[in-house]
């Protein structure tokens, strides 16, 4: 996987450079363009070329305030890699960052819009600033009830959650196994726990790291917007198929929010902005 520099107004787009048989190869990364949210959350074109597993390098390039590239991919699913999205923060981070001669246009959020599936919820409130509040709730010990609120300015992703993993039960990955799923996963690409105990080698690399990881999708799955959003995201038990039916709410009301250009202040404050190459250094594995 190749990430390609873009030019303004082209936003995030894949192209599956495996596909050769007179198809539309370029897969934009959109939230109308979302089709399977079980495990992770997959994007697909009017073709039916799809890419899956796009929300944490989504994550990475918002948190990097990248708003414009070309991914070139060799198959269908983005590489899991250690399950977070350090890897490709410090690549983003290593090569720098180009500033483009237009200005940066944001979605401001007007109006609480929220969804509810069950137990799970997520709104979106407004703000000034990308805010980002989550709360889990496992029965697991090892995890039990995590909460945590940033706000996503002076890069806080790359600080704060970049290098958060994400996790699963034993009991399911035996039971995807079964199904024939997740077979190249590994406890090197996730957090596995076991009731009251972490079976991946080391442990956790944070005590709240399974809510700072749901913290990350939800960035990436936000990111599918299609621009960077200004307001204040609220997820309780929240997964990918949540946030993305909160995006199709809000975007149903155009009441709800409204495409601002961003002045100079907005933008300092955006995900990522002020970060330079050095900042690679600061991210922990």
């Amino acid at each position: 996987m190749t990430v390609q520099p873009a030019i303004a107004d082209h936003g995030i787009w894949f192209r599956r450079t495996d596909v050769t048989a007179g198809v539309d190869t370029l897969v934009p990364a959109r939230w109308n363009q979302v089709t399977n949210t079980e495990l992770n959350t997959r994007v697909t074109n009017r073709d039916g070329i799809s890419v899956s597993t796009v929300e944490h390098i989504m994550a990475a390039f918002a948190g990097c305030g990248l708003h414009n590239a070309m991914v070139e991919i060799d198959g269908p699913e983005v590489p899991l890699l250690d399950g977070s999205s350090a890897p490709f923060v410090a690549g983003i981070l290593s090569r720098g960052l180009q500033m483009l001669d237009a200005p940066v246009c944001a979605i401001r959020v007007l109006r609480p819009v929220e969804v509810t599936h069950g137990d799970a919820s997520a709104a979106l409130m407004p703000s000034d600033d990308l805010k980002i509040e989550f709360e889990i709730d496992f029965a697991d010990a090892v995890i039990g009830r995590q909460e945590k609120s940033l706000n996503m300015a002076n890069g806080a992703f790359v600080y704060e959650l970049c290098n958060s993993r994400t996790f699963c039960r034993k009991a399911d990955i035996d039971e995807m196994r079964a199904r024939g799923l997740i077979l190249g996963g590994s406890v090197t690409s996730a957090v596995v726990v076991d009731g009251d105990t972490v079976v991946t080698p080391g442990g956790m690399r944070h005590a709240d790291e399974p809510v700072r990881h749901k913290m990350l999708d939800a960035l990436g799955d936000l990111a599918l917007a299609g621009a960077p959003i200004l307001g204040r995201y609220v997820g309780r038990r929240a997964g990918h198929a949540t946030t993305n039916h909160l995006l199709r709410r809000l975007f149903a009301d155009p009441g709800a929010f409204e495409i601002v250009e961003c002045d100079s202040r907005t933008a300092s404050r955006l995900p990522g902005a002020g970060l330079v190459r050095e900042d690679a250094l600061g991210i922990a594995a």
